[in-house]
């Protein structure tokens, strides 16, 4: 491969968030007074955009309850963000600096908003290798469609055959795939090995300083 450029998913691969995700979504459900749902069905749910989370959660809900959730997760998520911290994963950070000094150029297409990956990468200490940053609210159309790896190929001027997509859940995958890129799933976030490999992941691994190997 002459992989020149790599696009990360944020929340999985990159930032352990699951508990600030998972927590902030069950107090969310708690305040609208919508029925309890488990860790393992919020967890589901992480690599979609908040509507698609609560969308799949709750089937059928009212679309001013969608917003409602929306817009009462982001507030609880932001006072979360002082007693739940997100870290990243191990190697993440050493990973990425090796990669910047091969030359790569790394970018993220996450589904949480751009603000919020703006203040996350910056909280974690990698936003200096960070070339360029897509959120949800970036994009008409959300993972899995191809338009948050198009708009950065367009972006930062490279082909679909210079990337790989790296991501911890399928719509990652798929993302990359409908972008026609090659992919890579991690298997140390929300995801699992069989659910990357059925999606068809060229690579799937278990550290992310295995992609050092890999490009």
């Amino acid at each position: 491969m002459n992989i020149q450029l790599v696009i990360f998913d944020f929340d999985g691969t990159l930032g352990d968030t699951r508990r600030n995700i998972v927590t902030t979504m069950q107090m969310t459900i708690a305040e609208i007074g919508l029925p309890c749902r488990s860790d393992a069905e919020c967890t589901s749910t992480i690599g979609l955009p908040l509507h698609g989370c609560f969308e799949a959660l709750f089937p059928n809900t009212d679309k001013m309850v969608i917003q409602q959730c929306i817009e009462t997760y982001r507030r609880i998520f932001q006072e979360n963000m002082q007693t739940i911290k997100p870290q990243t994963f191990p190697k993440v950070v050493e990973t990425l600096s090796a990669l910047r000094e091969k030359g790569l150029t790394l970018a993220i297409a996450s589904s949480r908003s751009h603000a919020s990956l703006v203040e996350l990468t910056h909280d974690l200490g990698i936003s200096n290798v960070i070339s360029y940053m897509i959120g949800g609210d970036d994009v008409k159309k959300a993972k899995p469609n191809p338009e948050p790896v198009l708009n950065v190929l367009e972006t930062l001027g490279y082909k679909a055959c210079q990337t790989l997509v790296v991501g911890d859940m399928a719509v990652d995958i798929l993302m990359g795939a409908n972008a026609g890129t090659k992919t890579c799933g991690v298997t140390y976030g929300n995801g699992t090995k069989k659910e990357l490999e059925e999606v068809g992941a060229d690579y799937v691994i278990n550290s992310i300083d295995e992609l050092i190997g890999i490009v």
